[in-house]
Parts: C-alpha cells; sequence; structure tokens
C-alpha cells in the first residue's frame, strides 16, 4: 500500500484582484495608456478598442474612484509585479514571538545569570520574554517572595535594555507571570 505525503503547497500571497477587459462593469473609465498618459473620461467599449489596437489589456487599477481609474497593460507583466511587491513585503516583515523564560523562588545566582543572558538574547532578537516564576507547596504562602524575585529579574533585565512592561507582575493560578518587550 502506497502512503501518502502531503504535498508543500505554495504560499499563498494577498494579492487584490483585479477586473479586466470584458469583466469591467461600468459605462464610462478614466483610461491611462501604456506611456503613462492621460487619455481621459471615455466609454469602456473605446478603451477596450484602444487596449486591443495596442495588443494588451484593459485593467481597472482603482475600482472606487468615480469613475474607475483603468490602465492599458500587460496584465501578465502586472500581476507578476504585484506578487513581487506582496514577497518582498512579507519577507521584510518580522513575526514578533514570546519566549518564556522560567524562574522559581529559590533560584541561585548562576541559575539567574543564565536565564538573565537568555532573556538578553531574546529581547536582542527582537522577540518579547515572559517571565514565569511557579509556585509550588508552602510557596504559594509566600506569594511576595516570588513577586520580589520576578521584580528583580525585571530591573536586572531593565538596566541593559529600555524595556516596555505588556503585562505588570501579576500572580494567576499558582504563577507568577509578566511580559516585557524591548522599547
Amino acid at each position: 500500500m502506497r502512503i501518502h505525503r502531503h504535498r508543500q503547497q505554495k504560499p499563498k500571497y494577498n494579492i487584490p484582484i483585479y477586473r479586466i477587459n470584458e469583466k469591467i462593469t461600468n459605462p464610462e473609465v478614466r483610461v491611462i495608456d501604456d506611456e503613462e498618459k492621460m487619455l481621459g473620461i471615455i466609454s469602456t467599449e473605446e478603451a477596450l478598442r484602444i487596449a486591443h489596437s495596442k495588443e494588451m489589456d484593459l485593467v481597472e487599477v482603482s475600482p472606487k474612484a468615480e469613475p474607475p481609474v483603468c490602465k492599458i497593460l500587460d496584465f501578465g507583466q502586472f500581476k507578476y509585479q504585484k506578487e513581487k511587491e506582496v514577497k518582498k513585503q512579507k519577507a521584510q516583515s518580522k513575526e514578533v514571538d514570546t519566549k518564556g523564560i522560567r524562574l522559581s523562588v529559590r533560584i541561585g545566582d548562576h541559575d539567574f545569570d543564565v536565564r538573565l543572558g537568555q532573556a538578553k538574547g531574546f529581547l536582542e532578537r527582537g522577540d518579547k520574554v515572559r517571565v514565569e516564576l511557579m509556585l509550588r507547596g508552602r510557596e504559594k504562602a509566600h506569594r511576595d517572595v516570588g513577586i520580589e524575585v520576578a521584580q528583580r529579574f525585571v530591573t536586572e533585565l531593565q538596566k541593559i535594555y529600555p524595556l516596555r512592561i505588556e503585562q505588570p507582575i501579576a500572580y494567576q493560578m499558582g504563577k507568577i507571570i509578566a511580559i516585557v518587550a524591548r522599547s
């Protein structure tokens, strides 16, 4: 029996849909020709005739304008350029992750410094840091000690970078949590 593996699909990019040629429904359109010259407001049939005589397409580039703006151009090349622009924008944008750092009430100095170094690396990359301090057993009765450790961690980070506190230090369901990001 053959094992079916899912094929990787190409990522779909958000490219706006343009109406071309006979799909343009408005009776009159403002036309710009292939040399970027304004031809003025003319009927759609006349604009289509001009586009076909130049062996090009009539593309509605601004449908919300009154009357809609259409350009005479090669649609395949136009679509390719738009796809390239969208890919470039997507490549330049960076998604921000939230990285977690776990501390404990009885954390040693060296372990504290190691976690501080990890958080520093995350902040340098542009990620957010979620400081999490788990309270176990009798530690839950002494939340103030846990809050002090978390506060010490955040103040040490603030000495290195100016921080924006996205979620202040708070106790939630047996944990002390804070989220910080580089400002």
